[in-house]
């Protein structure tokens, strides 16, 4: 905040009110759409390269005659010093800053100050000024709509693909909602043919999330989803032999799959 107060009160009156206004939000979705692109897996929210882009709009307007020089002297170091401090202190290693939105705001920021240049050189010109807005605006609108086009969304593939392991999941359990009265060779034929199935199909597709760019709380996910699975395919083979050999000798051994489950559920329900 300190940071818009003190370049913001000294650019608003160079800009104006409405040319300052349209940078500020151009260059906060200039700098978040950055960060979109540079971190796909993250969330990340802020203003920091809304702000950071006004200063790259100032570092641009400097380098034009449209600032007195005595000017240029008691600033320039100020923005520098702003710039590379932040810049620095972002990499550090779980800083929470992300310098991906710093840096779109700060480049983007140069390039919509020389954009307000010839606007500026006719200050009073009104439709110059909205039609350099109009522009702006327009180019920020195709630039975000070919990013989240051709964004390769690893998050979204993966929530997509979840829905089929949700569903094989559910096929697989069907296992258990046989009547009581179903022969022993159809129960068999489930277990095998439809159990056993869909969990080793479960498991190829976790694995196939390997290539995936998924955030690493995902992927602990996965692998106790992996560990779930191999569980119940452990037990779903126990299960086929009991029924084979129509015998409980096995229900220890099974109670204690069970118990081993409903552990790795609690886990990924965050039920403890």
């Amino acid at each position: 905040m300190y940071a818009l107060h003190f370049k913001g009160s000294v650019l608003e009156p160079y800009l104006g009110k409405a040319r300052f206004l349209a940078t500020y939000l151009i260059l906060g979705i200039a700098g978040n759409l950055t960060s979109i692109w540079w971190f796909q897996s993250t969330i990340s929210a802020g203003a920091s390269g809304a702000i950071f882009g006004l200063y790259g709009t100032f570092l641009a307007l400097l380098t034009t005659n449209l600032i007195d020089k005595s000017v240029k002297t008691s600033i320039i170091p100020g923005i520098i010093f702003f710039i590379a401090y932040n810049v620095f202190y972002g990499l550090r290693p779980n800083s929470g800053i992300d310098n991906a939105a710093h840096l779109g705001g700060l480049f983007c920021g140069i390039i919509v100050g020389y954009a307000w240049y010839p606007c500026l050189k006719q200050y009073e010109n009104t439709r110059m000024k909205y039609s350099t807005i109009t522009v702006l605006s327009i180019v920020l609108l195709v630039s975000s709509i070919i990013i989240f086009r051709y964004l390769p969304n690893d998050i979204a593939k993966y929530e997509k693909q979840m829905y089929q392991f949700v569903s094989m999941e559910s096929m697989a359990l069907e296992v258990f909602q046989l009547p009581e009265e179903t022969p022993r060779e159809k129960i068999l034929s489930e277990i095998n043919n439809r159990g056993l199935y869909y969990w080793k199909e479960n498991i190829k597709l976790l694995n196939s999330f390997k290539d995936l760019d998924l955030p690493w709380s995902v992927r602990v996910r996965n692998k106790k989803l992996i560990k779930y699975c191999e569980l119940r395919i452990k037990s779903y083979r126990l299960l086929y032999k009991a029924v084979q050999e129509d015998t409980d000798k096995y229900k220890d051994e099974l109670n204690q799959y069970n118990r081993e489950l409903e552990a790795i559920i609690r886990e990924l329900t965050g039920n403890q």
